[in-house]
């Protein structure tokens, strides 16, 4: 895991952050209490028991922290969820998401948007508009998912003109597989 700790760890000046979901990591809540990092579930008010097995967790990771250690040596290719970087605070970070985790459709009806479901992410991402993916973004500098190969990660960023990923190899020598921009040309 020492090519997925320099994916997420290179950037320096980012505070990094994991959205784990409770419905793919057995006994969530008792691991991030024995562990104690630093975490907000983006689900509001008390929880039934039940609700909070199964509830998003934003979580605070430090390189060389022994819950990210733990983290990344047995989360990553289990779509346990997704990471990123912020020069937020996690305050912030956690208003951003609980904002984008409760939507609702035309005529009102709230749901739960999966985000951090890597295949979900993977998925929405590159089909949002300009707009939509400034927004979703918001404070965040990048996001990075495992791709259904456990050994490639895909990063998404914006930069001045388009929305971009780009895929590394986290088992071969940390290397840069490609670079997609998926906004350019919808937005002309």
């Amino acid at each position: 895991m020492q090519r997925l700790n320099e994916l997420l760890f290179s950037t320096g000046h980012s505070s990094v952050f994991g959205i784990l979901d409770g419905a793919m990591v057995p006994d969530l809540p008792n691991i991030l209490s024995s562990f104690a990092p630093q975490y907000f579930c983006l689900m509001r008010g008390p929880l039934q028991p039940d609700l909070a097995q199964v509830a998003p967790y934003l979580v605070y990771l430090r390189r060389g922290c022994p819950f990210t250690d733990w983290l990344l040596a047995k989360g990553w290719g289990r779509h346990w969820g997704i990471y990123g970087g912020s020069n937020g605070s996690m305050i912030e970070l956690r208003k951003h998401f609980r904002r984008l985790f409760h939507v609702s459709d035309e005529t009102g009806k709230a749901y739960y948007f999966r985000f951090y479901d890597p295949s979900v992410l993977r998925n929405y991402l590159p089909r949002c508009t300009d707009e939509e993916a400034a927004e979703f973004f918001g404070p965040l500098e990048w996001i990075v998912a495992e791709e259904n190969d456990p050994g490639t990660a895909r990063k998404f960023f914006l930069t001045d003109t388009a929305s971009r990923d780009d895929r590394r190899s986290i088992t071969w020598g940390y290397q840069r597989i490609g670079e997609v921009s998926w906004k350019s040309e919808l937005s002309k």
